[in-house]
């Protein structure tokens, strides 16, 4: 299983421990997103920022999209199917994306791949729905589950 991490609110004024943190996940800069494996690093890592990032278990076909969408290679070129053969084992972005929702790789799996993805804000009527509150009450941080792809399809 693997998580997509989309950081929502900036760290002005946030205690260090957190700012490094972020930093930690590749999480720069407001709307940047990261793909990150289910692990009991990752999994604290996430409760620490969970005031700043919203999260949630994504599938194959959301990572696909996202990487054929948003993915860059160094020296900012589209991610495609010759430049994930090259870099990696894998052939193609549908298989690599595939093992990512596994859990079978990880964004370093390519070489030369960038581990962020630069996202639009959400798009829609609703935005955000609120940056200062929980994703249970309403809001946009913390654990979405299975929603996290319908927002990375509004932020594409």
């Amino acid at each position: 299983m693997t998580f997509l991490v989309v950081r929502v609110r900036s760290d002005r004024g946030v205690e260090r421990g957190i700012r490094d943190t972020m930093g930690m996940l590749n999480l720069t800069r407001i709307n940047h997103a990261t793909i990150v494996p289910e692990s009991e690093t990752y999994s604290g890592m996430l409760q620490k920022t969970k005031d700043f990032v919203t999260w949630g278990v994504v599938d194959a076909d959301t990572i696909e999209n996202l990487l054929n969408t948003r993915g860059r290679m160094v020296g900012n070129k589209p991610v495609d199917n010759a430049a994930i053969k090259a870099g990696s084992e894998y052939k193609t972005v549908k298989a690599f994306a595939k093992a990512l929702a596994n859990g079978e790789a990880t964004m370093k799996s390519v070489e030369g791949l960038k581990p962020v993805l630069r996202l639009h804000p959400p798009r829609g009527s609703k935005g955000w729905g609120g940056i200062k509150r929980a994703y249970t009450v309403g809001g946009a941080l913390g654990f979405r589950g299975e929603d996290i792809g319908a927002l990375a399809e509004r932020m594409i």
